[in-house]
């Protein structure tokens, strides 16, 4: 049999770890495993990190939730010492051979973004729910796209219909709507990976020093 992931160890908490202490562990390790931190990175390096980036992400979507941290408890105390690990690769092969194991959850719990009943969770997914406040008003700092889309517009159509007072109140009426398009549009997850990796990067150190106090 694999060896089974030990989720505490991954994230660095104890066994009687609160929720606030396992959320907390998730931001500090999702920061120092996200494989968008280094823009330039080697593609072994970046398929190292994006394995790690994953497992974090696995052992925060079972130990936030009560009712899948009982269920993986309680196989854990199955385990010896020996036979726990916090090896990355390790909790791809426990999502496999316990595909159906968390098909529920707590009630009221809002499940991992794009995981399914029985799936992995979506490492990129877990880290916009989890980071949401921090990281939209960065990714809108970052992505204002139809909101610059809308004023080069609404400018132009100004010009042409009253010449320079209309470019101006054409320019602040484009804005406007640009910016209604950037609050209803795509998600800060999809944004975020829609970003260059230079602009990951970045934000993913403006994020680092506000979590961690330093910049990775």
């Amino acid at each position: 049999m694999s060896r089974f992931p030990d989720y505490y160890k991954l994230l660095a908490v104890p066994k009687s770890a609160s929720q606030d202490e396992i959320r907390t562990a998730y931001k500090k390790a999702s920061l120092r495993t996200h494989p968008d931190r280094v823009a330039n990175a080697t593609s072994a390096e970046k398929k190292k990190a994006t394995e790690n980036f994953q497992a974090v992400a696995d052992a925060f979507y079972v130990l936030s939730d009560p009712a899948r941290r009982k269920e993986y408890d309680a196989l854990y105390t199955t385990r010896t010492r020996t036979e726990r690990t916090d090896d990355p690769a390790s909790s791809n092969s426990f999502f496999s051979q316990f595909s159906n194991m968390f098909g529920g959850g707590s009630a009221g719990a809002a499940p991992a973004a794009g995981a399914g009943a029985g799936e992995r969770p979506d490492a990129e997914g877990v880290f916009a729910d989890v980071f949401e406040e921090l990281l939209r008003p960065e990714v809108e700092r970052h992505a204002p796209w139809w909101s610059y889309l809308g004023a080069v517009t609404g400018a132009g159509l100004g010009f042409i219909i009253a010449n320079f007072p209309g470019l101006m109140l054409g320019a602040v009426a484009g804005n406007r709507l640009g910016a209604v398009r950037d609050a209803k549009g795509k998600s800060v997850a999809a944004v975020f990976s829609d970003l260059g990796g230079n602009q990951k990067a970045e934000i993913l150190r403006a994020l680092a020093i506000k979590v961690l106090g330093s910049a990775l």
